[in-house]
């Protein structure tokens, strides 16, 4: 379970508000740390480069601990019992670095006979890592640093070739331990991008309301209708095979297997 391997919770934000998510990890028997962006208003800075240097920050005292770290951003809303859940990595392995709680894009590259879903995400929304790929990673920043500069740069859709480029395996878990509950990064939009993404299966019940609820009378139906497109999201990118290429299919060792855990990780009826 994730209690049992993980001590300690950063969270990552700017100005969110940030007391509910705090609360709710604590409440999951977790050590909480909040790093806060110290971009001022009229930084020259673009958004998702400040956001890139706060998870350097997480990452240079992740990298500095004996054990993972769990790492979530200020818009991350997790499931109730979180902790309880199973630690989708396996730390019997040296070259195990990151297993992403939650998922955009996702896709699955194989499955370990002990179940483990090596895997890829664009997203940094909730993840685990190890202390070795932390330390990695803050040469993924200086890396962007050196060659994009304080620009626009989609960093987080880099960090698994970065990894696996120096040896690390990376993970996805079965379903999503919490849901991006924020509204889109506008800088998204200003380069091509909706910046909009939710979980397409949810490993349980949300601990509180997320922020693209809103507050008005009608909030439940607008998160059933949010959370009903995003489960049909999923299911559709699984048939197309999105998440589960057909190439990657046809060299796994064991085809039925890794078939059935993709097939069986959207059979709930939960939205």
């Amino acid at each position: 379970m994730l209690k049992d391997e993980i001590q300690q919770a950063f969270i990552i934000a700017y100005r969110e508000e940030t007391e509910p998510l705090e609360q709710a990890l604590a409440n999951e028997g977790w050590q909480v740390k909040l790093f806060r962006n110290e971009r001022s208003p009229d930084s020259s800075c673009a958004a998702i480069y400040c956001c890139m240097m706060n998870h350097r920050r997480a990452w240079v005292q992740a990298a500095a601990e004996p054990r993972p770290t769990l790492i979530v951003e200020a818009d991350f809303v997790p499931v109730v019992g979180m902790s309880s859940l199973p630690l989708p990595m396996d730390l019997s392995q040296p070259s195990t670095g990151l297993c992403w709680l939650y998922t955009c894009a996702a896709q699955v590259y194989s499955l370990s006979p002990d179940g483990f879903a090596e895997g890829f995400s664009t997203s940094l929304v909730a993840y685990v890592v190890t202390p070795a790929a932390a330390r990695c990673l803050c040469g993924l920043a200086d890396w962007v640093h050196e060659h994009h500069g304080t620009g626009y740069f989609n960093f987080d859709s880099e960090v698994d070739k970065y990894l696996r480029s120096h040896g690390f395996k990376n993970y996805i878990s079965f379903r999503n331990y919490g849901e991006h509950g924020g509204i889109p990064n506008p800088e998204h939009r200003q380069h091509g991008i909706s910046g909009i993404h939710r979980a397409d299966v949810l490993a349980g019940p949300l601990a509180f309301r997320p922020l693209y609820a809103g507050t008005g009378h009608q909030w439940r139906s607008r998160y059933l209708w949010i959370r009903l497109n995003a489960r049909l999201k999923g299911i559709g990118r699984l048939l197309l095979g999105r998440f589960l290429r057909p190439k990657i299919l046809r060299k796994a060792s064991a085809p039925g297997r890794m078939l059935q855990w993709a097939i069986a990780r959207q059979l709930i009826r939960r939205l």
